[in-house]
């Protein structure tokens, strides 16, 4: 083959602003506070809504929890359907306790949820009438260049391959399009409704978030919103970003797609797992994102695919596919 007829090269440069760890230090939670709010973190019977002090999870999935046997073989024709095994001994529990304590990262998801779910649109909702946002998570190699040669599938990548997680998308629960709450977490909304006025917070909306990681199972927690971060939502004062190619200075409007984008790379910016968020990636892990570079009809390909066009970081990246 002539040099004419090679293919072109082709090459990705990855730069690090020289601030990012400077200013990821500034905003982090510290992993102390981060695991004493992770002991506030109750988890509930999935059969009888006992809250439980120690977790007894399915040992297929991982990702239902049980007081007892009794109560695992109540809930098991429910639950058989949606029961497959997984590669990751904890299942997504672990990393959804632990994101839910940090303060940082709740803090700009709160205010991504209140976009999304138009609390400043409805002031019953919280009060009256319940809201839910789902958040779909996955694992992404905590370096670029790793997802890039997963995404091309263009050459040799480590067995044991470092990963963090991440948020994909986060959507409204619609009363008018989607099926009604289940009457377990119609009673959670409920009753953290109760808790959230009898603790002082009455004049706080209480909704429900749904973690899932491109599985049927999924973890929901109730949580309440604070007037401190309705007030950010409502000023939208804008995301001041510098490149760190060129150091030019730009903004970025203050919205759920931005704060989403805060959350990854503040994740991302974590290279000593201060937030506890990192771990080995599984062959499913990475199956996802090359299941992505070939652009598969499966529903984690779409979620991908939706952060990947969302946040500048994948834009040279998906130039390549095409």
């Amino acid at each position: 083959m002539t040099d004419a007829n090679k293919p072109p090269t082709r090459e990705i440069v990855h730069v690090t602003h020289p601030d990012r760890d400077n200013l990821f230090r500034t905003a982090a939670t510290p992993s102390d506070l981060i695991k004493k709010n992770v002991k506030t973190f109750g988890v509930q019977c999935t059969q009888c809504q006992k809250t439980l002090d120690k977790l007894l999870k399915c040992s297929k999935c991982k990702g239902v929890w049980y007081c007892s046997k009794e109560c695992q073989k109540k809930h098991w024709p429910a639950h058989k359907p949606a029961c497959h095994d997984v590669e990751r001994s904890s299942g997504a529990l672990k990393f959804v306790r632990v994101f839910c304590a940090n303060i940082t990262l709740m803090m700009f998801l709160k205010v991504a949820i209140i976009y999304d779910c138009g609390l400043l649109d409805n002031p019953r909702l919280g009060f009256d009438v319940p809201f839910m946002a789902r958040v779909d998570i996955a694992i992404e190699p905590t370096d670029i260049l790793d997802f890039a040669g997963l995404y091309l599938d263009n050459g040799p990548i480590a067995e044991k391959l470092k990963g963090m997680v991440q948020v994909n998308v986060v959507s409204a629960w619609d009363p008018n399009t989607h099926p009604p709450l289940t009457p377990a977490r119609l009673r959670l909304w409920r009753e953290a409704r109760a808790q959230s006025t009898v603790s002082g917070y009455g004049k706080d909306p209480v909704g429900l978030i749904e973690f899932l990681n491109y599985t049927e199972n999924s973890t929901t927690a109730a949580f309440h919103i604070s007037s401190s971060i309705l007030d950010v939502a409502r000023k939208r004062e804008p995301f001041l970003c510098s490149s760190a190619i060129m150091g030019n200075h730009f903004e970025k409007p203050m919205d759920s797609a931005t704060c989403i984008e805060y959350i990854n790379l503040h994740i991302r910016a974590d290279e000593q797992d201060q937030l506890l968020l990192r771990t080995v990636m599984t062959e499913q892990d990475k199956e996802v994102i090359r299941a992505t570079g070939r652009n598969e009809d499966l529903l984690p390909v779409s979620l991908l695919n939706f952060k990947m066009q969302r946040e500048l970081l994948y834009a040279n990246i998906m130039k390549l596919r095409r």
